[in-house]
């Protein structure tokens, strides 16, 4: 349902005292900024507000820490994370699970906002199954939690990938060179298919759509050659192919000069955009709110530009639809080199 919650409509009738926060799984920029709207929030309304320090495995360990109006000033625009990430073996086990809700009952933590991809989400959800209050805040690079139209951190990795890729095409041009940039996002396209698009690139390959190397690489190259162009570039997701050895091969097939760049972890880290800042401070504001109505098991998700709220479970059995007419868009613009032929 779409998220229409006002604080002052609840301030009165709490439905907890004290939560936690934390993160979990991979880092990505705005994960402060949904502590803080968290954190702003909880003040708002009364409610305790701890910091637990290196996600699940934290929890475990008992690594709290005060949140307050003050810890949290100016970490908007920090990227990373203040609490820290880390992975849990001992929480993936059942007697991990309880021992994380037993401590969470100790120290009176009634609820959790936790912030994470689908992993996070599934720790999330056996949580809950033990009586603790859970709301999920989607934050990813990748962009690929199927529940929700967009993830925390996304538009500053793009960005971040957009800024590399331009330096690179500078050089490449100035040198007649192909430039193959493999970029992150996993099992999924859908950074590499912005950061193309973005750039310009030559070809674009993404692990969603089935290519002939022949065809839809050393073609592509050769006729964007002909029609004039002395430099190309190839955005390549890690999900899709080796970079470099897409590199190796179009040296072999095509004699160019290719080099190979892997951007790699400078993607997750920088200040935030300000999407990231917006959506971070809205969600983590949602989250809390929804934990204060008396709501559990719940992920804060986007629709549009429309926060909604849906189950854990139901959230976890959605995926993410790759954005093929964007894919089409780009190939058919990208095939005009061959009308310059004519």
């Amino acid at each position: 349902m779409v998220i229409d919650m006002k604080l002052d409509n609840i301030i009165e009738n709490t439905a907890v005292k004290r939560i936690g926060v934390l993160t979990s799984g991979g880092d990505a920029p705005g994960m402060n900024a949904a502590i803080r709207g968290a954190v702003r929030a909880a003040e708002c309304l009364g409610i305790d507000c701890i910091g637990i320090k290196h996600g699940y495995a934290g929890l475990l360990n008992g690594d709290f820490i005060q949140l307050t109006q003050k810890i949290v000033k100016g970490i908007t625009g920090r990227g990373g994370t203040m609490l820290y990430t880390a992975r849990s073996k001992e929480f993936m086990t059942e007697a991990g699970v309880k021992a994380a809700a037993d401590i969470c009952k100790h120290m009176g933590i009634e609820g959790l906002v936790v912030i994470g991809g689908d992993g996070t989400f599934r720790g999330a959800l056996d949580l809950s199954k033990h009586g603790v209050k859970v709301v999920g805040i989607p934050c990813t690079i990748d962009n690929d939690i199927g529940c929700t139209s967009y993830s925390i951190g996304f538009d500053t990795a793009c960005n971040t990938a957009v800024d590399a890729v331009d330096r690179l095409n500078d050089t490449m041009q100035s040198h007649e060179r192909c430039s193959v940039v493999e970029v992150m996002g996993r099992k999924a396209g859908h950074l590499a298919l912005d950061v193309g698009v973005a750039t310009g690139a030559t070809i674009i390959l993404v692990p969603e759509v089935k290519y002939d190397f022949d065809k839809d690489v050393i073609e592509r190259i050769r006729s964007a050659r002909l029609s004039g162009r002395n430099n190309f570039c190839v955005i390549v997701a890690e999900g899709a192919e080796s970079g470099y050895q897409v590199a190796e091969r179009i040296i072999e097939e095509t004699g160019i000069d290719t080099r190979f760049t892997m951007i790699g972890h400078i993607q997750r880290g920088g200040s935030p955009h300000v999407r990231d800042r917006v959506v971070g401070t809205s969600m983590g504001y949602n989250a809390v709110a929804l934990l204060a109505s008396g709501s559990s098991a719940r992920i804060v998700a986007m629709r549009g530009d429309k926060y909604i709220d849906l189950h854990i479970e139901e959230a976890l059995g959605l995926t993410k639809d790759f954005d093929y007419e964007m894919y089409n868009t780009f190939s058919a613009l990208t095939f005009l080199d061959r009308d310059l032929m004519k």
